[in-house]
């Protein structure tokens, strides 16, 4: 699961990405703040999971 989600949050920091560009380049500041907004989005579940694997990886170093 923990991989499915890291796959899901870099697409949609990748859409986001091409969004925001899209908006540079067409001067559409709402289509260009929406990139922004799925960008961040998608970098803020990327820390969540890097973090959820920081505890799962001290709880297994701890058992033992």
């Amino acid at each position: 699961m923990g991989m499915l989600d890291k796959l899901k949050n870099r697409t949609q920091r990748a859409k986001g990405r091409a969004k925001e560009n899209a908006g540079r380049g067409s001067r559409d500041p709402y289509l260009e703040a929406e990139g922004r907004k799925d960008r961040t989005a998608g970098g803020a579940k990327q820390v969540a999971e890097k973090a959820k694997d920081a505890v799962r990886e001290v709880g297994r170093t701890t058992r033992r």
